[in-house]
C-alpha cells in the first residue's frame, strides 16, 4: 500500500488540554509517523505519515473531536510531500 502524509491543523480549545499526547498515542498506534506541535495561533499542527488508510483514521479521529477535554472547531488537512519520521513525535 503507498504511503501519504498530510498536514493537519486543528482549531479549537486544544492547547493546555492533553492533545498533542493523546494524538501521539493515537497516532502510534494505527503505525503512522510524524508529529504534533503547538502552534502561537491556539491551534495544533498534526504531520501523519502512513498508509493511507490508517491516515484516514487519525484524521477521522481529529475531526472528532480528539481526547475528551478538547473541543475541536474545525480541521484543515492537505496533502504535504512524505517527512522522513522514524516515530511520531510531540514537538515543542
Amino acid at each position: 500500500m503507498a504511503t501519504v502524509s498530510i498536514a493537519a491543523y486543528v482549531y479549537g480549545m486544544v492547547q493546555g488540554v492533553g492533545f498533542r499526547f493523546a494524538t501521539q498515542h493515537q497516532a502510534t498506534g494505527l503505525g503512522l509517523t510524524g508529529y504534533a506541535k503547538n502552534l502561537e495561533d491556539g491551534s495544533v499542527e498534526v504531520v501523519a505519515c502512513g498508509e493511507q488508510e490508517k491516515v484516514d483514521q487519525l484524521l477521522a479521529w481529529l475531526k472528532q473531536g480528539g481526547p475528551k477535554h478538547a473541543r475541536v472547531d474545525r480541521v484543515l488537512s492537505e496533502p504535504i510531500a512524505p517527512g522522513n519520521y522514524s516515530d511520531f513525535k510531540i514537538k515543542y
